[in-house]
């Protein structure tokens, strides 16, 4: 039994469309509506209602009765590649969104086993909020995240990779007391933070909102680079983790500012859907948790 026709099947009935099997499987939607046809004639049974219309393709009830038989068929055959350790068969594309902080550290470490283990599987990569990388693994637009998790869906595996502390910066041009600040003490200059659909930015305008007195502004970015140039120009009080600021700390380009309050440290999670079983992604995140643990230790 052809084994491209089974993984196209579990692919078009969890997605409910020919349309975005085709786009996740890289290929065209008359190839997969052939591979469908082909495995229907191949059992002699109809696998899928193709109504007319947006509406998403529905399993007919012997293709319900069919899918979990073959969701089997594919998942004990990843397992016979495993135990015959062939990574190096897996082939494909895999599309990786990642949070920028990670960006920063150990993702061309990560990239390179990932290549040096699966050397025929090209990548995809996206630079994102969490946000934006959740929506896309949800709606199985990004195979692998390496985000700010966990994500809550019980179709979601999350395995912890590590976490960053932050802590406030600002430029020695600023002449900021070197003493324990109250948060008021910052207001005077924009707070320099992550983006406004992001967990770090959430905790922080919220930690602001409650204090009395004028309010915060917030000079908000999607890229840590920009935040970090900022701090460094004298724009406004950064808070940013602190494996993005180390060299500047140690050259006095910026200086570690003493607040009463920080902000919660950044967990990090590998983050896929297993539905469908995905191999590629599961292998992928387990290498990125083996590269995080590394790294982690290399800088403690």
């Amino acid at each position: 039994m052809n084994y491209k026709r089974l993984e196209t099947f579990v692919w078009v009935a969890s997605l409910g469309s020919f349309r975005k099997a085709a786009e996740r499987m890289h290929t065209t939607q008359p190839a997969i509506s052939a591979r469908i046809s082909a495995l229907e004639s191949e059992l002699g049974v109809k696998l899928f209602e193709r109504e007319v219309g947006s509406a998403p393709i529905a399993l007919t009830a012997k293709g319900k009765d069919l899918l979990p038989y073959v969701e089997k068929i594919l998942y004990q055959s990843e397992q016979l590649r495993k135990r015959a350790e062939s990574t190096t068969a897996y082939s494909g594309v895999i599309r990786i969104g990642v949070s920028e902080t990670i960006a920063h550290t150990w993702l061309s470490t990560f990239l390179s086993r990932l290549h040096n283990e699966m050397p025929k599987l090209d990548v995809e990569l996206t630079v994102e909020v969490t946000t934006v990388l959740s929506a896309g693994i949800k709606d199985r637009s990004i195979d692998l995240g390496l985000l700010m998790g966990p994500i809550n869906d019980p179709s979601i595996v999350n395995l912890d990779l590590c976490t960053f502390s932050l802590s406030w910066v600002a430029s020695p041009m600023l002449n900021l007391p070197d003493r324990l600040l109250y948060l008021e003490e910052l207001t005077p200059w924009p707070i320099i933070s992550y983006a406004r659909n992001s967990k770090p930015y959430a905790e922080i305008s919220q930690k602001f909102r409650e204090l009395e007195g004028p309010p915060a502004h917030f000079f908000a970015s999607t890229s840590l680079a920009a935040c970090r140039s900022l701090a460094l120009d004298a724009v406004g009080v950064a808070t940013m983790p602190d494996v993005m600021i180390e060299d500047a700390l140690q050259a006095g380009t910026l200086k570690r500012i003493r607040a009463i309050w920080t902000p919660s440290e950044l967990k990090f999670t590998a983050s896929y859907s297993d539905e469908p079983f995905n191999p590629i992604a599961e292998v992928a995140a387990k290498i990125a948790v083996e590269t995080a643990n590394e790294y982690a230790q290399m800088n403690t």
